[in-house]
């Protein structure tokens, strides 16, 4: 009994061993395995980070190059001179005055012909006048002094005139706007050590601004005319946004009041009503297939359909609003779409057993619960469509437009094509920086856009 108690207690211990060599050999495995999983997790982990951190240092580098080039184009260059209305030069007639009985249209054909009176006032003259005071050798070099000043300022003086005739026979300190080469030279945009012949100013003009900007007469100033003014060839120092952003307001307007209603008015007919059968399925299709349709397809069908067939205005915010319109309908189908998919159908139920019919169980429980998402598509649509440059050139919106539209029916540009026409100027030195301007200014409003997407979210969000 003692050899056989023995034997069993020989064998048991070698198998005790094997087991404990083998659990051993297990946990290192699984330590093993798990250590490589968390090397993997760790290492994933550092490739998104340096994914996101790339992504995001792009952009700075995008925002920084574009707010290096564009800021200083906010500035530019002005000069102040001494002007006196001289009335031996303004010589016309008293402004005209409304009078009893009479009809409109007699008073505007006299005010028309007072306005074409002052329309032939030598402004010039009393600019040049104003600079002679500041440098008494201007007389001698007329054209090289009216070179300071941008020639669309003397169509500034006529209108100061035309707004309050009473100015005549005064004097009043202006800045007016300098000349478009004056401020490449003032802000060295161009190299000084050129010779004449390459150099868009006379060397007697770059000394004038050289001393005219030492004495503080020539001054960069904080521009208006980019905010206030249309574009401009004749006066480029004068050029600016005024049309191209009241362009793409009125076009933002049609899409707001075209593509959201019926968008949104479709996506509910197509997740809520609609059957669910090969009809709907195809719809449905092609939906999706518009969305990822070039936006350039669209600016085709507007050329064809708007302005061939319906004969609508070439370059005519209506025209454009229509064919951006169209281009964010899709997206705002599918947001929508999405937006109400997510809604837990125990709200639908809910509404359905106690009774509401099913119009009622849609718009008085599931769409006040899906408006975030909706507004958060509809707006990210928008904000799409105001940065839509190659739909509005098929359209003609790239043709030249010196005034602000007045209707939707009127011809303008947009801020994208307007982008597009000054990075095309021949003068670069100047137009450059003015097209980072211009970028700056549609950036932040596509930003201001999507900021108030957010916060519309976070305002009506509900949880449930």
């Amino acid at each position: 009994m003692n050899m056989e108690a023995s034997n069993t207690e020989s064998t048991s211990l070698p198998d005790q061993t094997d087991l404990a060599k083998k659990r051993d050999l297990m946990q290192q495995r699984v330590s093993r395995s798990l250590k490589r999983r968390h090397n993997q997790e760790t290492r994933f982990k550092l490739m998104g980070m340096a994914a996101v951190g790339t992504a995001l240092a792009f952009v700075l580098l995008l925002f920084v190059t574009i707010l290096s080039k564009g800021l200083p184009a906010f500035w530019q260059a002005h000069i102040s001179l001494e002007i006196y209305f001289d009335e031996e030069i303004i010589q016309i007639d008293e402004k005209p005055v409304r009078m009893v009985n009479e009809s409109e249209a007699a008073f505007n054909q006299r005010m028309l012909a007072w306005q074409t009176q002052l329309g032939f006032v030598n402004f010039n003259r009393i600019i040049l006048d104003a600079i002679s005071k500041e440098i008494p050798e201007a007389r001698d070099y007329q054209r090289d002094a009216m070179r300071l000043v941008t020639s669309g300022e003397r169509f500034g003086l006529r209108n100061m005139v035309q707004e309050d005739p009473s100015i005549i026979g005064t004097s009043q300190r202006l800045w007016l706007l300098a000349d478009a080469n004056v401020d490449v030279w003032m802000k060295g945009n161009i190299n000084r050590e050129l010779g004449d012949a390459q150099q868009q100013l006379s060397a007697r003009t770059r000394d004038w601004v050289d001393e005219l900007e030492a004495k503080g007469v020539l001054k960069n100033r904080f521009s208006t005319a980019l905010f206030m003014n249309p574009d401009s060839r004749s006066s480029l120092a004068s050029a600016g946004l005024a049309g191209a952003f009241v362009g793409s307001l009125m076009m933002m307007l049609i899409v707001m009041f075209l593509a959201v209603p019926i968008g949104v008015a479709s996506a509910i007919y197509l997740e809520e009503f609609a059957p669910k059968n090969k009809l709907t399925d195809l719809i449905e299709v092609n939906i999706n297939n518009l969305a990822a349709v070039p936006s350039i397809v669209f600016g085709l069908l507007g050329a064809s359909v708007f302005i061939l067939w319906f004969k609508m205005p070439l370059s005519a915010p209506i025209v454009g609003g229509l064919v951006l319109t169209l281009m964010t309908l899709p997206t705002v189908i599918i947001a929508t779409r999405s937006t109400l998919k997510a809604i837990p159908p125990s709200i639908r139920s809910a509404a359905l057993g106690i009774g509401a019919s099913k119009v009622q169980a849609v718009f008085h429980h599931v769409l006040p619960l899906a408006i975030p998402g909706i507004l958060t598509g509809s707006i990210l649509g928008i904000a799409q469509a105001l940065g839509e440059t190659a739909p509005l050139l098929l359209i003609g919106m790239s043709s030249f437009v010196a005034s602000v539209p007045g209707t939707p029916f009127e011809q303008s540009t947009a801020l994208p094509v307007q982008i597009y026409l000054w990075q095309g100027n021949e003068l670069r030195n100047f137009f450059e920086a003015r097209t980072s301007a211009a970028i700056i200014v549609l950036l932040a409003l596509m930003i201001s856009l999507n900021a108030v997407a957010i916060w519309l979210r976070k305002h009506f969000e509900t949880r449930w």
